[in-house]
């Protein structure tokens, strides 16, 4: 059970994370120089009011996937973040599954691409962290929906365009990097859960799965169908992090041109909440 040691921790370390650090417009009065807590519940993915409960000691019990998101949303070091989990009562991650800690380096990369569109997801292709620009051209994701696997076996149409050619170089190397996680990290339990479920619920994937097949991430040439500013044709790279894999998901346009001006528009429209796509955060959101 989480003891109010770990709100309390909470509490403090959003203290000292200043909104600049964190990537955030740092202007208006502010009683504290730190995070508030409505800016470390958009940072960590989850409700204001679970963040208040938190700190408050009346939330008990937070998953390992909410203490993961909140370390990375206050910026924590490796013992911090291990402290953070035994404060929750909870075991932290060890060797044999698969990081999520996000090294303060890669932080700094994202604080300053403001306007590139930028994600950050696991070795198992689940998002950890997303910068403004990447959540207004994609949407919010939340639950399953945060990893690109499941998403592209089991969810929804997402607004990236696909030929059958394009989609199944895309799965193959999401089955393959998935492949590859499994080995690295034969402990991660999450990892072979979602590995079961898509087997068992996606034909194509157990067809891509048993089959063997391999592939790999090439630069791409995107379609972003936008429901405010239209289709916006962006390239994609993946960059890996080396000693983590952490997978780094850059979308950039060719200057003067009209995916270049929309992607300004993008900017200054930020991210829209958006019925139709039917996701709410809730408590447990990471």
């Amino acid at each position: 059970m989480a003891s109010t040691d770990f709100g309390r921790t909470v509490r403090r370390w959003r203290d000292r994370v200043s909104p600049a650090a964190a990537g955030l417009p740092s202007g208006g009065h502010r009683r504290a120089p730190g995070l508030r807590r409505e800016e470390l519940a958009m940072l960590a993915g989850i409700s204001v009011d679970y963040v208040t409960r938190l700190e408050q000691g009346r939330a008990t019990n937070p998953s390992d996937q909410v203490v993961e998101a909140l370390g990375r949303a206050l910026r924590v070091s490796p013992p911090e973040r291990e402290h953070l989990f035994l404060l929750a009562g909870l075991v932290p991650p060890g060797q044999g599954t698969v990081p999520a800690y996000i090294a303060p380096s890669v932080h700094r990369m994202l604080d300053r691409l403001t306007g590139t569109p930028v994600a950050v997801s696991d070795a198992a292709w689940t998002l950890l962290l997303a910068n403004p620009l990447y959540t207004a051209l994609m949407g919010e994701r939340h639950g399953r929906e945060r990893n690109g696997v499941w998403r592209a076996f089991l969810g929804s149409d997402d607004r990236v365009r696909h030929t059958p050619q394009t989609r199944q170089a895309m799965e193959t190397a999401v089955v393959a990097d998935l492949r590859t996680a499994r080995t690295r990290y034969p402990a991660d339990r999450r990892l072979h859960d979602l590995i079961a479920e898509l087997r068992t619920n996606s034909p194509r994937f157990a067809t891509l799965w048993n089959s063997g097949a391999m592939g790999h991430h090439d630069t791409s040439r995107k379609t972003i169908d936008h429901p405010q500013v239209g289709p916006i044709t962006l390239d994609c790279d993946v960059l890996t992090v080396a000693g983590s894999d952490l997978h780094i998901m850059l979308y950039t346009p060719e200057p003067a041109t009209e995916a270049a001006t929309r992607l300004e528009l993008l900017t200054v429209l930020g991210p829209q909440p958006l019925t139709e796509e039917g996701h709410q955060p809730t408590a447990e959101s990471t």
